[in-house]
């Protein structure tokens, strides 16, 4: 089973822009929860540490597709080490607002400045794009790419929250921006392995946002959807253990859906399919929906947990189908804006998946939550019927992973 994705690694310098890859994502999840964190701690107040970690979530969904349209024209050598300087600065002002009792507006506008954070998942994903375009093995590589994503939220949140606890309320924020650095530093460092920029695009006129694609526009809105479903699940599994009188159970739900999620990531991958890609996204869409349907019926810890394990085994598979799609979708020079849009949508739907469902559970109880993530799956499946229509013929090719 492994040995297809070692297979990946023959390519040369791929180990090293994976790895760098792996620690330079690392930072994304770690910072939403770890501002929320400290600001609950210092200003003991969840509606500042939200509506800043808001702040923060919303301006990176904003500014990393135009980062990565920067990175697309310019390459990511010129562009990387300026937003990720602007984005450790914002980190460092918000800790150091919070450090001196300083107004809030300066909280705000540190969170701003850190959403210049560049989506290190799609750089990573337009390197492997690089190497193995129109060959089978890029689905592989976008696979084992999901799986690193999961991992780095699966590991992300408790380091951040530990470090904050424990340590110091800044210690979390202050471990995002020293790894930031280094882990976009190391790549860069990778050059023979960046996606080359002909002169010719660096000094033509700007080509319009791959967001206007019918296609990509509607993959959108499926992640936002999505991402509903994990952020409703982060917080309802919390609500629903503590409801039940059994806070710590909720680790075994949280570890349920990201473990579901990471083997069928690794599964699928490793399948040789010869199913047309939109077919395969209705599919998921589907499944998706469906599998959020029994949470309503769940009266137990090992109820939900089994639950949340089935619904993960569809979350990685269909976030790696829509990043084919998407690659297939937009122009080969505009790739790293387009899988950035999704990956961007993904953050945004998990932010509001916790913010509406976490207003559901104060009101109504942990129950309210279960509806939030029945009414994004019909989202998901209404999302992927839309763009099994609206995607161009030419995404007609198969799936094909040997």
């Amino acid at each position: 089973m492994t040995h297809p994705y070692r297979a990946l690694f023959a390519a040369p310098g791929s180990t090293g822009f994976a790895l760098a890859g792996l620690l330079a994502r690392l930072p994304l999840p770690m910072t939403g929860i770890g501002i929320i964190t400290l600001l609950a701690q210092v200003r003991g107040s969840y509606a500042l540490a939200g509506a800043v970690a808001a702040t923060f979530v919303l301006t990176y969904a904003l500014l990393s597709p135009q980062v990565s349209r920067l990175v697309d024209r310019h390459g990511q050598r010129r562009v990387l080490p300026v937003a990720t300087g602007v984005s450790v600065f914002g980190l460092l002002l918000l800790l150091g607002a919070s450090w001196w009792a300083a107004p809030a507006a300066l909280l705000f506008f540190g969170a701003l400045l850190a959403g210049a954070m560049p989506s290190m998942s799609a750089m990573v994903r337009a390197r492997w794009t690089a190497i193995y375009r129109g060959q089978p093995q890029l689905q592989r590589a976008y696979a084992l790419e999901t799986v690193f994503d999961e991992v780095t939220f699966i590991a992300g949140p408790p380091l951040s929250v530990g470090l904050a606890v424990a340590v110091l309320p800044q210690a979390g924020v202050l471990a995002a921006a020293v790894l930031l650095p280094i882990g976009a530093s190391a790549l860069i460092a990778q050059r023979r392995t960046e996606p080359p920029v002909e002169a010719a695009r660096r000094n033509a006129a700007p080509a319009a946002s791959v967001i206007r694609l019918p296609g990509v526009r509607w993959l959108a809105v499926l992640m936002v959807a999505m991402g509903v479903i994990v952020g409703t699940v982060d917080i309802v599994s919390v609500a629903f253990a503590a409801h039940l009188g059994q806070p710590a159970a909720a680790s075994i739900v949280l570890c349920a859906y990201a473990a579901g999620s990471c083997l069928s990531g690794v599964l699928f991958g490793a399948l040789t399919l010869q199913t047309p890609l939109r077919r395969l996204l209705l599919l998921g869409g589907i499944a998706t929906a469906v599998t959020t349907l029994p949470l309503l019926l769940v009266g137990s810890i090992g109820a939900l947990a089994v639950t949340v394990f089935v619904a993960g085994v569809f979350f990685a598979p269909t976030m790696i189908v829509a990043m084919s799609l998407t690659e297939q979708q937009v122009p080969p020079r505009q790739l790293t804006e387009g899988m950035t849009w999704l990956l961007a949508a993904l953050n945004v739907g998990v932010a509001l998946g916790a913010a509406i469902s976490g207003y559901g559970v104060d009101a109504h109880g942990p129950r309210a939550g279960y509806l939030v993530a029945l009414c994004a799956g019909g989202a998901v499946l209404l999302a992927a019927a839309i763009a099994h229509g609206v995607l161009r013929p030419r995404d007609s090719r198969t799936l094909e992973i040997c």
